[in-house]
């Protein structure tokens, strides 16, 4: 769903200097899958602190600062947000009700805000 959202994206998936042809050829990718299982890492990890996401915050804006560092926008965020919540209306089905969607947005709002301010902390000049 990422890349039919936003095709520009692909290209800021690349390992050991390899561009993907397709999204297929990306989707496919080790590489890329492991990117997923991180990025679920993440949101298990907000939901799990959810009472208290502030003790995550340090390493939310590293993982923002290190998203910066190789071309990501925090613009794209609300395309893996769209994606996101895509995927968990796929999976959920009907239990993906208006207030279930609100929540995981909310959530995922959070993280990236929390990422957002990585970009913020980037010293000028570098």
């Amino acid at each position: 769903r990422l890349f039919d959202l936003d095709p520009d994206l692909l290209p800021l998936f690349q390992y050991n200097c390899k561009q993907f042809a397709s999204p297929q050829e990306c989707l496919s990718a080790p590489e890329f899958l492991d990117h997923i299982r991180k990025v679920m890492l993440v949101i298990d990890a907000a939901v799990s602190h959810l009472e208290n996401l502030s003790c995550l915050e340090e390493y939310l804006c590293n993982l923002g600062k290190k998203h910066q560092a190789v071309g990501v926008k925090v613009e794209s965020f609300s395309t893996v947000g769209e994606s996101l919540l895509y995927m968990l209306e796929k999976c959920l089905g009907t239990a993906f009700s208006p207030d279930v969607r609100e929540a995981w947005g909310r959530l995922y709002s959070a993280v990236v805000e929390a990422m957002r301010r990585g970009w913020e902390t980037v010293p000028e000049g570098d």
